[in-house]
């Protein structure tokens, strides 16, 4: 379950990031993916950082700590990507 929110989240982060910040903008498939793939990495860091634990019934804590921590790592490797390609924010 924790995987799909952070594959939804993650691509709802990299599309947001994309509107914000013009110069990352790479598609809207693009940023979906990449976001996606943010999203789960983002939500797997945060609950390895000690994150509230996705063990049980999903709470409203676990489900707030999952969204925001896949949309924060859909944004963040977007920039990644887009920074390392030589094309970020200037």
């Amino acid at each position: 379950m924790e995987s799909l929110i952070g594959l939804a989240a993650g691509a709802v982060g990299g599309n947001v990031a994309a509107g914000l910040v013009r110069s990352l903008d790479i598609g809207p498939l693009r940023n979906s993916a990449l976001g996606a793939l943010g999203g789960v990495a983002g939500g797997t860091l945060l609950a390895a950082l000690g994150g509230p634990p996705p063990s049980g019934p999903p709470d409203l804590a676990v489900l707030i700590a999952q969204v925001a921590g896949g949309g924060i790592g859909g944004g963040a490797l977007l920039a990644l990507v887009r920074l390392l390609r030589g094309g970020g924010a200037k």
